[in-house]
């Protein structure tokens, strides 16, 4: 780049209720929108915002990825904390990085891990109704840990893309599934090289009907084998939903 404009790298962790999703629309304020208007004001300069993974309204984030190009004299690891102190308090930014100009936080991106949390309990839950899905039916963790195994490996998931998505193809890789309990919270955690559209969503509505008995534990791997979406569930709410991490190979901080 020239003129002194450098790349940044920044993670950002936000809660997604107040926000139409992490893009840029015109039915509302959207976590992008908000981090470049913050970043105008301090900077003095119009900066776009290109991000990781575009989240969808109601969904979090605790290690969202978001670069952008800007000159100035703002050593990288300071950002969070200019940032921090004009961001409304529902967004935060956790670390600043200066990267390569060949880097890219959407298309660097080598992995992803999303978690779905399920408030398993007969009553809604008031302090965690934002962060939580309430399904009031106990719940199998068991029998719903087994059954998402069948999607670990690289496979075809086009029963479980939601309409709408621009994936050239649906073929993806999940690296780890895990369903565990802690009280009265079921956490579904899937680790992958990347997800289609609602993939995750789609993922936690057909467990959770494996895990209350509405539908058989071989509804995934049925899924995968034919490809039909109406042998998995509905797609979960997406408050339950969470962005955990996104992964970079360590040559994209590298490479020119």
């Amino acid at each position: 780049m020239v003129n002194g404009v450098k790349r940044y790298l920044l993670t950002v962790s936000y809660d997604g209720t107040g926000y139409c999703g992490w893009q840029r629309q015109q039915n509302g304020p959207s976590v992008q929108q908000t981090l470049e208007e913050t970043l105008e004001r301090l900077l003095g300069l119009s900066v776009r915002v290109t991000g990781a993974s575009r989240t969808d309204a109601g969904v979090h984030a605790l290690g969202q990825r978001a670069h952008f190009d800007a000159a100035t004299g703002i050593p990288a690891e300071k950002l969070p904390f200019a940032l921090n102190t004009m961001l409304p308090p529902d967004i935060r930014v956790l670390a600043g990085l200066q990267v390569p100009d060949s880097f890219h936080a959407r298309f660097s991106v080598s992995g992803k891990t999303y978690r779905y949390q399920i408030h398993n309990s007969p009553h809604a839950s008031a302090l965690f109704r934002n962060l939580s899905a309430h399904v009031p039916v106990r719940l199998d963790e068991k029998i719903m840990h087994e059954a998402a195994q069948a999607l670990v490996g690289t496979h075809d998931f086009a029963a479980f893309a939601a309409s709408g998505g621009s994936a050239k193809t649906t073929v993806r890789t999940i690296n780890q599934i895990s369903v565990c309990r802690q009280g009265e919270e079921l956490l579904l955690t899937v680790s992958g090289n990347a997800f289609l559209y609602n993939m995750v969503r789609i993922i936690a509505g057909t467990l959770i009907d494996i895990g209350h008995g509405k539908l058989p534990p071989e509804s995934l791997q049925k899924a995968l084998d034919t490809g039909d979406r109406l042998a998995l569930g509905v797609t979960a709410p997406p408050q339950g939903l969470t962005l955990m991490e996104v992964r970079y190979p360590p040559e994209a901080f590298t490479q020119e």
